[in-house]
């Protein structure tokens, strides 16, 4: 599969593709009028941190427990009924006289649900288009996610700032019900990928067997933890920036389409397999001048600098790929994505607390300094296992 074309010429690509087009937007949204409506009521950057990237928390959860169910649900039933759940959730979200806990208990439950869903979605995809159009078909979803959460949050801003976070919040779950509709109608039944019953003990021998491979287990790596602390920054934006927030992560949305247009469409197969550490350290560094607090538009073109390299996530995926077998496709790419999003939650908690105890800018400045050391380490690690692999 050599083009966009190719793609949306596939049978069911396009309904899927509309469908989690919907729920990006719903969620950027939905996440902008969250951590707006609790940074209003508690004027705290972790409580407004942890609203808006909480659910991430709890993916650790379903990758322990639940995630041999990615491969062992009818996609199509999973993928309408995960929605309907999320609109429910967001739908009780507005609700006016909730409790902040009440609030952190429906987005941690959330997050619960969305631990499984990132496993049948991704494994759906590498079926429809099979592995050699995998990267091709992510990256076309990472520049529809790029544009879509400038979408979400460009017109999440505006609800929020004219009228009100609840609106927002509303119209979030209305875009859920919607994805339902399109998956319902647009995708054809499948039967599960692996069979038996998904269950604990099921869910822990594939995670060892994932987790066993040294190889595979470097790529988990550099996908969970550089990105997870740099969204640590973004999860920052609203405290940094109150009544820009918007602009900040527009910007960053954009950085990532300028970065998966670069790696899945431009750059050579030999040369992208090379630049997985280097884009990790371009997504770091743009933040570290943030310790002098520059103004908007400078914080905004170094944000839209920093967010290309999370085009870094592409090349890793590829890797990951070609090394799973493909009965744990599901799995696996659920285990990214579980991890990656408990990661992304746990970096949210540290930024919010560093923040309380110093500045957003202060805080912003040490997670992208964390994030950097970690690509280094990740790289001297590969480096050590290529020259292993070459000596034996």
């Amino acid at each position: 599969m050599r083009s966009y074309r190719d793609l949306f010429r596939t049978p069911e690509f396009t309904p899927f593709f509309l469908a989690a087009s919907a729920q990006t937007v719903a969620q950027t949204m939905g996440g902008l009028a969250l951590g707006t409506l609790v940074y209003r009521a508690t004027e705290s950057p972790l409580l407004s941190a942890v609203s808006m990237f909480g659910s991430s928390l709890v993916q650790v959860l379903g990758a322990t427990f639940l995630l041999s169910a990615a491969d062992r649900l009818p996609p199509r039933a999973a993928l309408t009924a995960l929605p309907l759940l999320f609109a429910a959730a967001t739908a009780a979200l507005a609700l006016p006289g909730l409790t902040v806990w009440a609030l952190f208990a429906i987005v941690l439950a959330k997050g619960l649900a969305e631990s499984v869903g990132g496993g049948v979605r991704w494994g759906l995809l590498n079926e429809i288009l099979s592995k050699d159009g995998y990267l091709l078909g992510r990256s076309v979803f990472n520049m529809m996610s790029g544009l879509m959460q400038i979408t979400g949050y460009a017109t999440g801003g505006v609800l929020v700032a004219l009228l009100s976070p609840r609106l927002s919040l509303s119209a979030a779950a209305g875009l859920y019900l919607l994805a339902a509709v399109v998956v319902r109608l647009g995708l054809t039944r499948r039967p599960p990928r692996a069979t038996g019953r998904p269950s604990v003990s099921v869910t822990w021998r594939a995670n060892a067997l994932l987790w066993s491979s040294p190889s595979r287990r470097q790529a988990y790596l550099a996908l969970w933890i550089p990105n997870g602390l740099v969204v640590g920054c973004e999860s920052l934006y609203v405290s940094y920036a109150p009544d820009s927030a918007g602009i900040l992560f527009a910007c960053a949305a954009l950085g990532m389409l300028a970065g998966d247009v670069l790696v899945g469409r431009v750059l050579p197969p030999g040369l992208r397999s090379r630049l997985g550490f280097p884009l990790l350290l371009l997504l770091a560094l743009p933040y570290v001048p943030f310790l002098l607090h520059p103004a908007v538009p400078l914080a905004a073109a170094a944000v839209t600098l920093a967010s290309v390299g999370f085009g870094a996530s592409l090349v890793q995926q590829e890797r990951l790929v070609a090394l799973t077998p493909d009965d744990l496709t599901g799995h696996a790419l659920g285990l990214h994505s579980a991890g990656m999003l408990t990661m992304q939650g746990v970096a949210a908690a540290l930024a919010g607390s560093l923040a309380q105890l110093t500045s957003p800018a202060v805080a912003m400045t040490a997670m992208a300094m964390g994030s950097a050391g970690v690509t280094l380490l990740l790289m001297g690690a590969a480096k050590r296992e290529e020259s292993r692999t070459v000596s034996c």
